[in-house]
């Protein structure tokens, strides 16, 4: 298990890798020896820089929920970040983007909850009785750590994107709001859009074929740890699209159809 001092001096250096916009060498390359406990001692120990800070834990994020990506990355579950107070954007925002390193943005769907969830027997029905109401949403994905080393051209590993927060880094809300028994959240689909032409599309059963069973994965996950869902916050349940690279100046549209639309800009400064 990876020492205190070793984590916190990593989640320092990411820290300061996204204040400064500059990615920092994989711990992958530094640290071969580090495993997906220790890359998440690595997040646990950023949360409380960041808290320190000022930042607010807002809801957490579900990633690599798909089988596919899973294999790439030689895992055999998802992985899981934190959403702070001050990564939320809403539909028609302009989105500096300088105030990232290399901005991806996936389609999703996100429950906020209206009671806390706690494993370790967290089931989907657990979910949908707590959740007060799903929403479409965007997450932008950021890299503090290169994505590919410049000297190696090793890409990152697992244990790189959890120490970086899952890569997580923004998201952007919007368009309909709606109970999770109103609808079959499996069907609710999306197209994404970017400059008027469309880059990707999905169905939510994408998502573990249901988006509540990351939910419940990830309160069952994080019971190990002490940590509950808490009422209010807001969990990200994973993408259902490829991730779509974002340049200066894009404009996005994602249509969710009957859930309605989420709009927004990148502006042009890099």
């Amino acid at each position: 298990m990876i020492d205190e001092h070793l984590a916190q001096t990593i989640a320092t250096r990411l820290r300061d890798a996204a204040r400064t916009k500059s990615p920092i060498k994989q711990i992958s390359q530094l640290h071969p020896e580090l495993t997906i406990e220790d890359a998440y001692a690595i997040q646990r120990a950023g949360v409380a820089l960041a808290e320190a800070d000022g930042r607010v834990v807002r809801g957490r994020k579900i990633g690599l929920t798909s089988r596919t990506m899973q294999q790439a990355v030689g895992i055999s579950e998802p992985d899981y970040g934190v959403l702070y107070d001050d990564m939320f954007f809403t539909d028609g925002s302009v989105i500096p983007r300088q105030r990232f390193i290399a901005p991806r943005i996936e389609v999703e769907l996100a429950f906020v909850l209206g009671a806390s969830l706690t494993g370790p027997n967290c089931s989907i029905y657990d979910v949908l009785r707590a959740t007060e109401f799903v929403t479409p949403a965007i997450e932008i994905l950021d890299a503090r750590f290169h994505m590919t080393d410049p000297d190696t051209g090793s890409t990152r590993t697992i244990v790189d994107t959890i120490a970086d927060n899952a890569a997580d880094a923004g998201i952007i809300t919007g368009g309909r709001v709606v109970r999770p028994h109103d609808v079959d959240l499996r069907w609710i689909g999306a197209l994404l859009y970017r400059n008027g032409v469309i880059e990707e599309s999905g169905v939510a059963a994408a998502v573990l074929n249901h988006p509540a069973h990351g939910v419940a994965w990830l309160a069952n996950r994080l019971a190990g740890h002490g940590v509950e869902l808490a009422a209010g916050q807001l969990i990200l349940a994973g993408s259902f699209t490829r991730p779509v690279w974002v340049q200066p100046g894009d404009t996005f549209h994602a249509d969710f159809g009957r859930l309605g639309s989420i709009a927004f800009q990148f502006s042009m400064q890099a």
